[in-house]
């Protein structure tokens, strides 16, 4: 398996897992031409992506699908009142169709030679989902997690056992709490037990989910005001090395350009 965040903020969210044979995108939410030009950077193009799932119908995990679906008959793998929101939103009319491929949460599916197991995650949203997605010839594994105000007790157990983890570290607490652009309310959303997880909550599941197993962690959806790479990197990394997992890898991802491609 390969893995590649082609993109992760509050502005858009896109990852690439593939294998020789399936090439799955989570979420599409940059745009189409950011999508197609940070594949082609990885020497990727779009007529190869086999399917695309999604976490939930927020614009910043959905704003590419237009173009994606507007050649081709993509399969877009979401649950039921996702695919509706996305259907029914105003922005949406006269739009491609989309080809949808509908799962009920905490259901399992196969996209190509890979197995994608869903389970609901805590967000504001209608009904949001993180996945395994695993590769049954070689039992690699890979958990995501992009969007959920708390680690529920589901959560932690769906994300033993990973090979990699991609999880949203979105805001330093402090940071959240001292910003003078976003009113009160929406900082409260943000740090409600259905908004996004700082870097501290990310930490405490990392360190929980930490195992032999589990050789690298992507810090996802940082906000780009309210949190800082180096703040995330080292809160994650400090607790990681306070019960001793050295052997786990940290990378955080960015809203600007892909990751380093992880091949596994």
């Amino acid at each position: 398996m390969r893995i590649t965040i082609l993109g992760s903020g509050s502005a858009g969210n896109c990852t690439l897992i593939e294998t020789d044979t399936t090439k799955l995108l989570v979420d599409a939410g940059l745009s189409g031409r950011q999508i197609s030009q940070r594949l082609a950077l990885i020497s990727r193009n779009l007529e190869e992506i086999t399917g695309v799932i999604l976490t939930h119908e927020h614009s910043d995990h959905t704003r590419g699908l237009g173009v994606l679906c507007k050649t081709r008959a993509l399969p877009v793998y979401a649950n039921r009142l996702t695919a509706e929101a996305i259907s029914t939103d105003p922005e949406w009319q006269d739009r491609v169709r989309i080809s949808w491929r509908l799962f009920s949460t905490g259901g399992s599916f196969e996209v190509g030679d890979l197995l994608v197991e869903s389970f609901s995650v805590p967000h504001d949203a209608y009904d949001p989902v993180g996945y395994v997605i695993r590769h049954p010839n070689s039992g690699i594994a890979v958990g995501v997690l992009t969007d959920l105000g708390h680690a529920t007790k589901l959560v932690t157990e769906r994300m033993r056992s990973m090979d990699v983890l991609v999880v949203e570290s979105n805001h330093d607490l402090k940071l959240l709490q001292e910003d003078a652009v976003r009113p009160w309310a929406l900082k409260q959303r943000i740090m409600s037990r259905h908004g996004h997880l700082s870097n501290d909550a990310a930490a405490t599941l990392t360190s929980e989910v930490a195992s032999d197993k589990l050789r690298h962690v992507f810090l996802a959806h940082l906000s780009q005001d309210c949190n800082r790479p180096e703040l995330a990197l080292q809160t994650v990394g400090n607790q990681l090395q306070k019960i001793g997992a050295r052997h786990i890898k940290v990378a955080v991802t960015s809203q600007n350009k892909p990751t380093a491609t992880l091949s596994l």
